[in-house]
């Protein structure tokens, strides 16, 4: 049975389209074979005796052309979890809660810095309590961003997480003794605003912020050297200038990662059922350095 096959739209290899095509291919072929009258006729004899009967009809060989879309990825073949709404549903849903607790955490110990004025007094004079944070700030932020199996396993990423949320509030609250109440107020009031805003956006709209991780992450390093350079530097307009980047920068991480987050159309989608902690963490420590960029334009405006 011969059979010509030609597919000029994309095909969802994933959903078992592929299959049905071939199917419906194969009764066609059958049925206009079944319809067609079978003749005979003499077959002249081939000339040369060591040339094979079937030499002619072999070049007619069954063409099966095959257009895939560009989209279309090893990846689309593969059955993926989150092929699943069920599954995409349950892990989004996941990860807004335990973000909405780490920043009910956060907000918690920051308001307790900001508004008990013997710690804020204490905090302020004192600078080595926030240096001291810093080393175990960093070690488990490092054990979480880089030991996956550890952040995918219970209860322990909960307990990982749960220290760096306090320790991340400690620090918070430590910056910001330095700021009036108002200013913190209103860079919190901001802040939310930003991220609801950035959020629906994020939800949305049709361009795909995933592409840019590369070139986000050039800014990220960029932006941390113009930082350790005002270190020696105090100018007004650098430093201003520093925080409106840092602002647009973590605008544009938050809006990422949120895609990373929901997956769908957007092209890189690599975060699976598991990495709920991983997920939660990238949109909070965007939201904290939202926060802090925000905190600085209200504090050089003052």
């Amino acid at each position: 049975m011969k059979m010509d096959l030609e597919v000029v739209e994309p095909i969802d290899f994933s959903c078992g389209d592929h299959q049905q095509l071939v199917r419906k291919a194969a009764d066609h072929n059958t049925q206009s074979q079944a319809s067609q009258p079978y003749k005979t006729s003499p077959s002249p004899e081939p000339k040369n005796p060591h040339e094979k009967p079937h030499a002619m009809t072999s070049e007619q060989a069954n063409v099966y052309v095959v257009q895939i879309s560009e989209d279309t990825t090893q990846e689309d073949i593969i059955s993926h979890p989150f092929v699943n709404s069920t599954v995409r549903r349950d892990f989004i849903t996941k990860v807004f809660l335990i973000l909405s607790v780490q920043l009910m955490i956060t907000g918690t110990i920051t308001s307790t810095f900001i508004f008990w004025k013997t710690l804020r007094n204490w905090v302020s004079v004192n600078a080595w309590f926030t240096y001291a944070l810093l080393p175990a700030f960093f070690v488990i932020l490092i054990i979480l961003a880089c030991c996956g199996k550890l952040r995918r396993q219970v209860p322990a990423n909960y307990i990982l997480l749960g220290l760096f949320t306090v320790l991340q509030g400690m620090l918070l609250g430590a910056v910001s003794v330095f700021y009036e109440v108002n200013e913190v107020l209103w860079a919190t009031a901001a802040t939310a605003l930003v991220t609801l805003l950035l959020t629906l956006f994020a939800l949305q709209t049709k361009w795909d912020f995933t592409l840019l991780n590369g070139a986000l992450f050039v800014l990220l390093c960029v932006l941390v050297i113009y930082g350790i350079l005002l270190l020696f530097i105090q100018t007004y307009w650098l430093h201003l200038i520093y925080a409106g980047l840092g602002t647009v920068l973590f605008s544009l991480y938050l809006v990422m990662d949120i895609q990373l987050m929901v997956g769908g159309r957007h092209h890189h989608s690599d975060l699976n059922p598991e990495e709920y902690i991983f997920a939660a963490l990238n949109i909070y420590l965007d939201i904290i350095n939202l926060f802090l960029f925000i905190l600085q334009l209200i504090g050089l405006a003052r």
